[in-house]
């Protein structure tokens, strides 16, 4: 099965573990491979780009498919570029990772492996933490969706679910592009970020072919976490705007907050119970801290919801 893997990046101080993730892309076990690169708008990080991976490079000698390049005119958003650059692709399966993962070098053997074995038009894996300095004592795997990686409990392997995360997702390319692929209003446009843009073509995918996206836990990326992200205040702040990413997500697409009903319910009746009996009993002060968190978090994701509702242009505002 033929595979295009579309990386995008947009800034220089991305350009470093940019490269990584694309050379982890190259190292694939899996023999037909496309790579795709999509710089949105940024002429000089394109220069780099160019420079490293284009026609005459090392990379492009030793890699045995083709490395296709594209530069954004302007920029247009994480969204936009994740479908233009599908649009650039030929792979019969289109796969995405962020600029800030690296893949292991079975990653797409092992998603091929659930196009194979079903009738599923998309798959996705397990997005692993990986540190770049130490976990924050405070922080509870249960919000590990807040960082870009897989939370605790949230699938089985094999699964079909609405939706898996960006850095670790894969459709089969017509039926991507057939609803449209992502939506221009969600994503990452300049300094604002309106998250769960995965979510808007699972919704759509099941709507028009019934399917939803089968998760298979040994597709693995590793997702860079850098200090910020394990800053209590940045993550109250990105809590904020996955509430009103949320309401964002309510008005274009009526009727899909099941996913998040189901983990609210299950972190109010079962994970926040547990983790403060355990802080209690224990007795545990780091058990206590990431209750205060998971409080702290959902309180700021229902604020960030509230402020969508109360604000009537929204959608503009997204």
């Amino acid at each position: 099965m033929d595979v295009s893997v579309v990386v995008c990046t947009y800034a220089m101080d991305r350009l470093e573990p940019f490269i990584e993730a694309v050379e982890s892309v190259l190292a694939q076990t899996h023999e037909e491979l496309e790579v795709v690169l999509v710089v949105d708008g940024n002429d000089e990080v394109f220069e780099h780009v160019r420079e490293r991976f284009g026609p005459g490079s090392d990379a492009a000698a030793g890699f045995d498919g083709d490395i296709v390049l594209h530069c954004n005119e302007e920029n247009r958003g994480i969204s936009y570029s994740r479908t233009e650059g599908a649009r650039l692709a030929s792979g019969t399966v289109v796969a995405f990772i962020d600029d800030d993962a690296v893949a292991e070098p079975d990653w797409v053997e092992r998603l091929v492996d659930v196009y194979e074995t079903t009738d599923t038009l998309a798959a996705g894996g397990y997005v692993a933490p990986d540190w770049q300095t130490a976990k924050p004592e405070f922080f509870p795997e249960e919000f590990y969706w807040l960082v870009g990686c897989t939370e605790r409990g949230f699938a089985t392997d094999g699964e079909e679910v609405r939706n898996t995360y960006g850095s670790n997702v894969s459709y089969r390319r017509s039926a991507f592009l057939s609803v449209g692929g992502y939506d221009p209003n969600t994503g990452r446009k300049g300094d604002r970020h309106v998250q769960a843009h995965e979510a808007p073509v699972g919704i759509r995918l099941r709507e028009r072919y019934g399917h939803g996206v089968i998760y298979t836990e040994d597709a693995v990326v590793h997702h860079k976490l850098f200090a910020y992200r394990g800053d209590f205040r940045w993550l109250l702040f990105r809590s904020f705007w996955q509430g009103f990413s949320k309401r964002v997500l309510a008005i274009l697409y009526p009727g899909s907050q099941g996913n998040e009903s189901a983990f609210l319910k299950r972190l109010l009746t079962e994970r926040i119970p547990s983790r403060l009996e355990a802080g209690v009993l224990g007795p545990s002060v780091p058990e206590l801290k990431r209750v205060g968190a998971m409080v702290a978090f959902t309180g700021a994701v229902g604020l960030g919801y509230v402020y969508g509702l109360l604000r009537r242009d929204v959608l503009r505002e997204a």
